[in-house]
C-alpha cells in the first residue's frame, strides 16, 4: 500500500513542477517579489523619485538596497525614506538636494529566514529638456527647383523629444510629397518653389514629462529666380508639372537626401519597432516605392507614413530580416537604395523557473530556459549569492539551466535567482524552493453551487494544498467511481473539466484530496441553464432622414437568469433624448405584468425616431446574463440630401462659353442623378440666382454656354433622390464681351385703344439677352395690302402709339433690338388692328323655326365695313312672355344666347325652352368694341311638350291594410294634362315583385292601395301625362322598417289621453310620498334623501293615434334629424314631444300647458345659471324640506 501512494505522489510531484501552487498564506515560506519599477526607470525631476519594491511572506521580511551594486544605508540619507512594511524607497527634496544626485542602479533584496528574494537592476534617470543652444541662423540660399534640407538638430533630451516644424503664427508646416520632415527631424525639400521664400521656418522640440517646447531660432529660405519669374502668380488650373514648364524650372532625375548612397544598413531587436525612410530630390517630385528581397512585405505588419516616404514594421521578428529597397522614380529616371535589416534578440523566457513546494524526502527540478540572439548565458543565484560561493548541499545539484534536488530535507528552504543575458539585456526571475509537511486542505469553500450554460465547457474549481502533494478525486452524488475520462477530465490543481454540459450533468459533485497525513473534501452543486441566444438579429437598414428606424432584437433565455438588454451605438453605450428604447418583452415576469400587461414577445426592439446624419453608424444589441451573453450588429445607413459642391474653378475661357470644374460633395448615402449650375449677374439682376443648364451626376467638369456681355457668376448644386444640397459657395466672377443682340422683341402686338390709333406693345428683351449697354428698339409699320413705305421710330419704351388712323384698319408690324454694338435680328412682321368703334347695324331677316325645347335662327349676317372692327359674335336676347296655360305665372328674366359664325347664311339653335310658352326675341351684333344697335324684336310660341315630375307624392299608411297616397300637378305641366300614370311593385331587399300600373284622369290626385301582405314594402313611380305623352316620374321608394321610416307626421303623444291620465297617477304617488316624509321628518325621523328624483317613465308608442305614416322622396327629406309634419312644417330634433323632455336634466317643457313636468324636472340651464347654489330649490320637494 505505501509502495502504491509512493508511486502516486511521485507522479503527482512531476505534475506539481507545471503548475504554479499557491501556499496559504497563514503558512511559512520565503519571500516572493509582486511590485518593482521598470528596469529603465525615467523619473520627473520636479516629484519625489519613488522606486518600488514589494513582497509578500511569511514570516514578514525585512529589505535592504543596492546602489551601483554597493550597498545602500537608506536610514543615513535624510531624504530617503523606505515605507512601513514595504520595500519601496520615496526620495524628497524639500530639504534641497537635486534628483540627478541619486541617478544609479538599483536593486532591492526582500529576506526572512527562509530565503531572499531579488528585484531586477532598476536603472534610475532623471527626465531632461535642455534649452536650444542660441545660434545665428544663416539664410538658406537655394535655386528655384533645386533641393534643400533645414536641419533641425534637437538638444539631446531623456527621453527624446517630439519635433514639428512651425511658422511665427503657430501653424504647422504644411508637408505633402515635395516638403516632409525626416525621421531625425530635418525638413526636407524635395524641390524648391518661389512660394517657399519665408522667413520663419522653425523647429519645435516638446519635452513629455516637463510639458514644455522649446523653439530654435527660425530659418530664413531664400529662392533665387529667373527675372522672368519674378511674377509668383501663376495661372491656378497649372498642375506641378505644368507649373515647373511655365516657371522654366529644369527637370532632374532623383537623388537620395536620406539616407545618401546606395545602401545601408540598420539593427533591430525583436519586438521592436523598424523604422525604414527614403527622401529623395528632383523635378518633378519623386515618388517612393518599396520592395523587399527574395519575398512580399509583411501587410498585416508594414505601414507607409509620411507620404510613402517611411516604411514602419511593428513586433519585428527574426522573419523580418533582409534587404529592402526604396525606389524613387519620377518621369526622368529613377534611382534605388537598398537597407540591410539585421535582426537580434535580447534574452526572453522559454521556460521561467516556478516555485516548488516539496515534501521532507522528495525530489524536484527547477529549470530556466531562455533563448535570443546571441544565445544568453544561464547563472543561477542562491538568496542573491552565486550558487557556486553556496555551502555544499548534498540534496542539491546544478546541470546548466536546471537544479536537481533529491530526497531534500526540513531547513533547505531557500530562494534561487536564474539570471540569463546577453550584450542586449538581461533576465532575472525568482523561484523558492519550500520543504513543508502539512496535511490536506481545501483553499475554498467547503460548499458551493456553479452555474453554467448548456453545450459549455465547464470547469468546477476544487483548490488544495498539502505537502506531500495530496492525491484528489472527483465523484458526483456520493456515488459511483472517480469522474476521469469521457466527459471528464481532472487537472493537476484540481480542477475538474466537462467538455460540454447537458442538463443531465446537473448534480453535486465531490473532490476529495487524500495524502499520508489525512484528508480533505468540498462540495460543489452544478446547475445547467437554457443559453442566452439572439433569434432575430437586427438588420441593416438604409433609412431617409427624417424617417424612423426600428431594429429588433428577439432573445429566447433562461427564465430563472434575469436579463439585461443593451443597446450601443459605434461600441459605446446609447443615449440621447432621440432614442426611444422598447423593454425587452419577457423581462421578469413578475414586473411584466405590473407595467407591461400588453406587451409582446416580438416588441423586442430599438426604435430611432426622425433620424438624421448624427444617428448613422453600427447599432449593437448585447444580451446578457450573470452567465452569458450574445449580441448582433446592423449598420444604420441615413439618406440625406447631398453636400454641396466644394472647389469651384474657371478654366478655359472664350468669349461665349468657360469651363466650370467642382469637387462633389458627399452623396449621404444616395447617389448623385444631376448637378444644377445657377448663375448672379451684377449689372440686370443682382443678387438673384437663375437657373442656367443642369448636368448628369457623373460629371464634375462641363463647358458652360454663356451670353455675351454679362459679369457671371456660378455656383453648383447636387441633387439626388433625397433632395437637394445646398448651393456651393459662388466661383470667382467671369466677364464675357458684348455683341448685338440675338433675339428680337417677343409677343409683338398692335391694337387701337381708340378708333383712331394703334398701339404697338412688345416685351422687352430682358438684361442677359441684350447683349450690351444702351438697348433701343426700332420699330416699322405700315398699311396691309398697300404700296406705302415702312415708317420706323426708333425708342427706349415698349410701346409706342399711332394716331390719326382710320376705324379697323390692318397694319404690318415688326421691331427690332438696338445696342452700342448693334442692331439685332429683326421680329417676323405681326398683323395688327387700329382702333374699333360700335357696330352701325343689325342683323335682318330673321327667321324662327320653333318645337317645344327648342328654336332655329336663322338672319342675313351684316356687311363688314358696318362691323367696324373684328366680329366677335351674333347675340340674341329673349325671355318669358306666358304660358299659353291660363293662370300659370312666369318669369320673364331675360337670357342671351351667343353664336360666332362668318357664314354666309348664319343660324343658330336656342335651346332650354320651356314647352307651350310664349317668347319674344332680338338680336344684336358684338365686336371688340362693344354691342351695336337692335333688331326687330320678334315672338316665338314653343308647342306642347311631356309634362314635368308631379310636384309631390304623399305615401300614408293609414292602418297595416291600406297605403294612402296623395299628389299635386306638375309645376310646368309643358301642355294640357291628361291624366296620371302609377306604377308601383313590391321590395323586399334586393328582390322586386312585378311592376303595376294604374291610370287616372287629370283631377284624381289621391288613390288608396290596398296591400297584399302586410309586412310588404313598395316602390312607386307617379307621372303626368299629356297628349305628347307621360312626363317624369316622382319615384319613392318605402323600404325602411316601419321603427325607422314611418316616423313623420305623428300626433303628439302629450294630447294622448292615456298618457296624461299616467302622468297624473304618478305626480299622486310622488305627492303622498312627500307629505308622508314631511310627517315623518317633524316626529324626529331621519331619513336619507337623494338630491335628485328619478321619474321612471313607461314606453311610448310612437305611431300616430290612426297608425298613418307620411313618405318623402328621397332626394324631397328634409335635412337629417329634423321631422316634418301633415302639414309640411319641420321641427328640430329637440321639440316638444321628445321623450328626453322627462328625465333629468331636460328642458322641462311638455305639452300644451307644460302643467305638471314644469313643476317637477330640475333644468339643466338653471343649473349652470344658479352656480353652486342647489337646483332643486325651486322644486316643490325642496320646498317641503325646507319647511320642515
Amino acid at each position: 500500500m505505501m509502495s502504491e501512494m509512493c508511486r502516486v505522489a511521485i507522479f503527482l510531484l512531476l505534475c506539481w513542477e507545471a503548475v504554479s501552487i499557491e501556499v496559504p498564506l497563514d503558512l511559512k515560506q520565503p519571500p516572493t517579489i509582486t511590485k518593482q519599477s521598470p528596469k529603465d526607470y525615467i523619473v520627473d525631476p520636479r516629484d519625489n523619485i519613488i522606486i518600488e519594491c514589494e513582497a509578500k511572506e511569511t514570516p514578514l521580511p525585512s529589505y535592504t538596497w543596492t546602489r551601483n551594486r554597493k550597498f545602500f544605508n537608506v536610514a543615513k540619507d535624510p531624504r530617503v525614506t523606505m515605507r512601513r512594511n514595504s520595500g519601496t524607497l520615496e526620495i524628497g527634496f524639500r530639504s534641497g538636494g537635486r534628483p540627478d544626485e541619486y541617478e544609479g542602479e538599483y536593486q532591492c533584496f526582500a529576506k526572512n529566514e527562509f530565503g531572499t528574494a531579488l528585484s531586477n537592476k532598476i536603472l534610475l534617470r532623471v527626465s531632461k529638456s535642455p534649452l536650444w543652444p542660441k545660434e545665428y541662423l544663416e539664410p538658406v540660399v537655394v535655386n528655384e527647383g533645386s533641393h534643400a534640407i533645414l536641419p533641425c538638430n534637437p538638444p539631446p533630451g531623456l527621453p527624446p523629444p517630439h519635433i514639428f516644424w512651425m511658422n511665427s503664427a503657430m501653424l504647422p508646416i504644411t508637408q505633402d510629397r515635395r516638403v516632409s520632415m525626416g525621421l531625425n527631424g530635418d525638413l526636407y525639400f524635395s524641390n524648391v518653389l518661389a512660394k517657399d521664400a519665408e522667413t520663419d521656418y522653425s523647429c519645435n522640440a516638446r519635452f513629455h514629462f516637463t510639458h514644455t517646447i522649446q523653439q530654435k531660432n527660425p530659418f530664413t529660405l531664400k529662392v533665387l529666380t529667373k527675372e522672368s519669374r519674378n511674377d509668383t502668380s501663376v495661372h491656378f488650373s497649372l498642375n506641378l508639372t505644368e507649373l515647373h514648364s511655365a516657371r522654366g524650372i529644369t527637370e532632374t532625375t532623383p537623388t537620395f537626401l536620406s539616407p545618401t548612397g546606395t545602401s545601408s544598413s540598420k539593427t533591430v531587436l525583436r519586438g521592436d519597432e523598424l523604422l525604414l525612410e527614403c527622401i529623395a530630390a528632383g523635378v518633378p517630385t519623386p515618388s517612393i516605392t518599396w520592395y523587399k528581397k527574395g519575398g512580399d512585405l509583411p501587410s498585416k505588419k508594414v505601414k507607409f507614413e509620411n507620404f510613402n516616404k517611411t516604411l514602419r514594421i511593428v513586433g519585428v521578428s527574426e522573419a523580418d530580416a533582409g534587404d529592402y529597397s526604396c525606389l524613387a522614380s519620377n518621369k526622368m529616371g529613377s534611382i534605388r537604395h537598398t537597407i540591410s535589416v539585421r535582426y537580434k534578440a535580447s534574452p526572453y523566457w522559454l521556460s521561467e523557473p516556478k516555485n516548488l513546494i516539496l515534501a521532507p524526502e522528495e525530489d524536484g527540478n527547477l529549470i530556466c530556459r531562455a533563448n535570443g540572439l546571441p544565445k544568453p548565458e544561464i547563472k543561477w543565484l542562491i538568496n542573491g549569492d552565486p550558487i557556486e560561493s553556496a555551502p555544499p548541499n548534498p540534496s542539491r545539484r546544478v546541470a546548466g539551466d536546471t537544479i536537481i534536488f533529491r530526497s531534500v530535507q526540513i531547513g533547505s528552504s531557500a530562494v534561487y535567482q536564474c539570471n540569463a543575458s546577453s550584450e542586449h539585456g538581461y533576465l532575472l526571475a525568482n523561484a523558492f524552493v519550500n520543504i513543508l509537511d502539512v496535511q490536506p486542505r481545501m483553499l475554498a469553500p467547503q460548499s458551493e453551487v456553479i452555474r453554467v450554460i448548456e453545450n459549455n465547457r465547464t470547469h468546477l474549481d476544487c483548490p488544495f494544498f498539502g505537502s506531500p502533494l495530496p492525491m484528489l478525486r472527483w465523484f458526483k452524488n456520493g456515488q459511483g467511481s472517480n469522474l476521469d475520462g469521457g466527459q471528464y477530465r481532472t487537472y493537476d490543481n484540481g480542477t475538474l473539466e466537462i467538455k460540454r454540459a447537458r442538463k443531465e450533468d446537473q448534480g453535486t459533485y465531490t473532490c476529495v484530496a487524500t495524502n499520508i497525513l489525512g484528508k480533505a473534501e468540498k462540495q460543489v452543486r452544478l446547475e445547467v441553464k437554457d443559453p442566452t441566444r439572439i433569434v432575430r438579429a437586427p438588420e441593416n437598414l438604409v433609412i431617409k432622414r427624417g424617417e424612423n428606424a426600428r431594429f429588433d432584437c428577439r432573445i429566447s433565455y433562461d427564465l430563472s437568469l434575469r436579463l439585461t438588454v443593451t443597446w450601443l451605438k459605434d461600441d459605446n453605450p446609447l443615449s440621447g433624448w432621440r432614442t426611444l428604447v422598447q423593454t425587452i418583452s419577457n423581462w421578469f415576469k413578475e414586473v411584466e405584468s405590473l407595467f407591461y400587461p400588453r406587451m409582446k414577445k416580438d416588441e423586442e426592439s430599438l426604435t430611432v425616431t426622425n433620424v438624421n446624419e448624427q444617428d448613422e453608424g453600427v447599432y449593437t444589441c448585447i444580451v446578457s446574463t450573470e452567465l452569458d451573453s450574445d449580441s448582433a450588429k446592423a449598420r444604420l445607413t441615413v439618406q440625406d440630401r447631398p453636400e454641396p459642391p466644394t472647389d469651384l474653378e474657371l478654366t478655359d475661357p472664350s468669349e461665349r462659353s468657360v469651363r466650370l470644374t467642382w469637387v462633389p460633395g458627399d452623396d449621404n448615402h444616395s447617389p448623385i442623378k444631376e448637378f444644377l449650375v445657377q448663375y448672379e449677374e451684377d449689372l440686370w439682376e443682382r443678387g438673384k440666382w437663375k437657373n442656367l443648364t443642369s448636368y448628369p451626376g457623373n460629371l464634375n467638369s462641363v463647358i458652360l454656354p454663356l451670353s455675351p456681355y454679362v459679369n457671371y457668376q456660378f455656383r453648383v448644386i447636387a441633387i439626388n433622390e433625397i433632395g437637394a444640397s445646398r448651393p456651393s459657395r459662388p466661383s470667382e466672377r467671369y466677364r464675357t464681351s458684348g455683341a448685338p443682340p440675338e433675339v428680337y422683341p417677343q409677343k409683338i402686338r398692335g391694337a387701337g385703344s381708340r378708333k383712331n390709333n394703334m398701339e404697338i406693345t412688345w416685351e422687352p428683351v430682358v438684361g442677359t439677352d441684350q447683349n450690351g449697354p444702351n438697348l433701343r428698339y426700332m420699330v416699322w409699320w405700315r398699311r396691309r395690302d398697300s404700296r406705302e413705305q415702312w415708317k420706323n421710330l426708333t425708342t427706349r419704351y415698349e410701346k409706342h402709339v399711332i394716331w390719326d388712323t382710320d376705324t379697323y384698319v390692318a397694319y404690318e408690324i415688326k421691331v427690332q433690338a438696338i445696342n452700342d454694338f448693334g442692331p439685332g435680328p429683326e421680329s417676323p412682321i405681326v398683323i395688327g388692328h387700329s382702333g374699333e368703334d360700335y357696330p352701325r347695324s343689325a342683323p335682318t331677316n330673321i327667321r324662327i323655326r320653333p318645337d317645344s325645347t327648342r328654336a332655329i335662327i336663322m338672319w342675313s349676317p351684316v356687311s363688314y365695313e358696318s362691323v367696324q372692327g373684328e366680329l366677335k359674335e351674333y347675340r340674341v336676347y329673349y325671355w318669358r312672355e306666358s304660358s299659353k296655360l291660363k293662370g300659370l305665372s312666369v318669369s320673364r328674366e331675360k337670357k342671351y344666347q351667343s353664336f360666332s359664325t362668318t357664314s354666309s347664311k348664319p343660324q343658330g339653335t336656342l335651346k332650354d325652352l320651356i314647352p307651350y310658352s310664349n317668347y319674344k326675341l332680338y338680336m344684336v351684333v358684338v365686336n371688340g368694341k362693344g354691342e351695336g344697335p337692335t333688331s326687330t324684336t320678334h315672338d316665338l310660341q314653343t308647342s306642347e311638350g311631356v309634362p314635368g315630375p308631379p310636384r309631390y307624392l304623399r305615401v300614408q299608411e293609414r292602418n297595416m291594410d291600406t297605403i294612402y297616397l296623395d299628389w299635386d300637378q306638375p309645376l310646368e305641366p309643358n301642355g294640357i294634362l291628361t291624366g296620371y300614370t302609377l306604377k308601383y311593385q313590391t321590395v323586399n331587399g334586393t328582390k322586386v315583385g312585378r311592376m303595376q300600373t294604374e291610370s287616372f284622369q287629370s283631377n284624381i290626385t289621391s288613390y288608396t292601395l290596398r296591400k297584399a301582405d302586410r309586412n310588404a314594402r313598395y316602390k312607386f313611380y307617379l307621372s303626368a301625362r299629356s297628349q305628347i305623352g307621360l312626363g317624369e316620374a316622382y319615384i319613392v321608394d318605402v323600404t325602411q322598417s316601419t321603427n325607422e321610416a314611418y316616423t313623420k307626421d305623428q300626433v303628439d303623444i302629450a294630447t294622448q289621453g292615456w298618457f296624461i291620465g299616467l302622468m297624473c297617477a304618478i305626480a299622486l304617488l310622488v305627492l303622498i310620498l312627500l307629505i308622508v316624509c314631511f310627517i315623518k321628518r317633524s316626529r324626529g325621523g331621519k331619513y336619507p334623501v337623494r338630491e335628485k328624483k328619478d321619474l321612471p317613465l313607461d314606453a311610448v308608442d310612437q305611431k300616430d293615434q290612426d297608425g298613418s305614416f307620411d313618405y318623402r322622396d328621397e332626394d324631397n327629406k328634409p335635412l337629417q334629424g329634423s321631422q316634418t309634419s301633415l302639414d309640411g312644417t319641420i321641427k328640430q330634433p329637440d321639440s316638444e314631444d321628445s321623450l328626453v323632455d322627462y328625465g333629468e336634466g331636460g328642458d322641462g317643457q311638455f305639452n300644451e300647458d307644460g302643467s305638471f313636468i314644469g313643476q317637477y324636472t330640475v333644468k339643466k340651464d338653471k343649473e349652470e345659471t344658479e352656480g353652486n347654489e342647489s337646483s332643486e330649490a325651486t322644486s316643490p320637494v325642496n320646498a317641503i324640506y325646507s319647511l320642515a
